[in-house]
């Protein structure tokens, strides 16, 4: 991927979120939050399991999680992308006793932008939530070896994506996408097709007729700046993604899937209140592997071999 291209995307990321500096916290991790930030509770346990003193987070927003982060003897950092949102996380974390030099202006793909004031990136974890999916894939491999150079030998990852299998459980546009677009040999099937164009037509009008294509709706930006779902926001193979990290050189790789849906979103409104807390119950285990498809999202946990 060329420079300029990344510098596109990257352009566009910025002014998504150039609104959203003081407002992401309580919009997503509030008492008025949609869903509660259930992933900040499976992070502080990975964190605190592997005795953590020197953190960093790539791509901290507005310290939404970092703050949660800040202990007696534990040196956090982290940087952003986004200028509005590297101020209000330093707002957040100077009132916390944080040298303000700790959050700093970064892309994650540019390795030196993971090296600390001090000159070191020896860290014992690099925590990066919400940001794989802006990530172009081109370059995708870049981002984990920078990840992986950041880190003492040892050392873990813990990196949040969105999970693309869960398309095979909503119904909806993302799972239209995925049939179309990932999981049917479409292209082989109209080749070896021949005279059969128009059975195999036929199928393939059908399989399209079972998704609500007009759901979730566009998320949209709030002023004149585009919203999530008009900018770079991929999903993940949560498999493919785990062999990602084993082949950038990690090894303990492991998934936990958080954001269960008991059933598909589509029609929680039935009964909005049992789909809630039957959610809620399947967070308490992150490995379950209903999460595979059932969760919308997922942390790949991985040690630095």
């Amino acid at each position: 991927m060329t420079s300029v291209g990344r510098d596109s995307v990257e352009r566009s990321i910025k002014q998504c979120y150039s609104t959203w500096g003081t407002s992401y916290y309580a919009d997503y991790y509030g008492a008025d939050a949609p869903y509660p930030p259930v992933h900040l509770d499976l992070v502080r346990r990975l964190v605190a399991e592997r005795d953590v003193k020197r953190l960093l987070d790539a791509g901290c927003g507005p310290a939404s999680m970092l703050r949660h982060f800040v202990e007696p003897g534990r040196e956090v950092y982290g940087f952003d992308l986004t200028p509005e949102m590297v101020a209000e996380a330093r707002r957040v974390l100077v009132a916390q006793g944080v040298p303000q030099d700790h959050v700093w202006d970064g892309s994650v793909a540019v390795a030196s932008d993971f090296v600390a004031p001090d000159g070191k990136a020896d860290y014992d974890c690099v925590l990066s939530s919400g940001v794989m999916p802006h990530i172009p894939q081109a370059i995708e491999a870049d981002v984990i070896a920078g990840i992986r150079a950041a880190l003492r030998p040892g050392g873990h990852a813990i990196v949040e994506a969105r999970n693309e299998l869960f398309s095979m459980f909503t119904l909806n546009r993302y799972s239209h996408e995925f049939f179309l677009k990932q999981l049917l040999p479409i292209d082989a099937l109209r080749k070896h097709a021949g005279d059969r164009q128009e059975g195999l037509s036929a199928a393939l009008a059908q399989v399209e007729g079972m998704f609500r294509t007009d759901l979730p709706p566009i998320r949209q930006g709030k002023a004149d700046e585009p919203g999530y779902d008009e900018v770079l926001s991929r999903t993940h193979n949560p498999l493919l993604l785990q062999q990602q990290f084993r082949d950038g050189g990690f090894e303990n790789v492991q998934l936990f899937y958080y954001h269960f849906h008991c059933l598909p979103p589509m029609v929680s409104g039935h009964a909005p209140q049992l789909f809630r807390e039957v959610s809620l119950q399947m967070e308490a285990n992150p490995q379950d592997w209903r999460g595979l498809f059932m969760a919308s999202a997922f942390f790949v946990v991985a040690q630095r071999a």
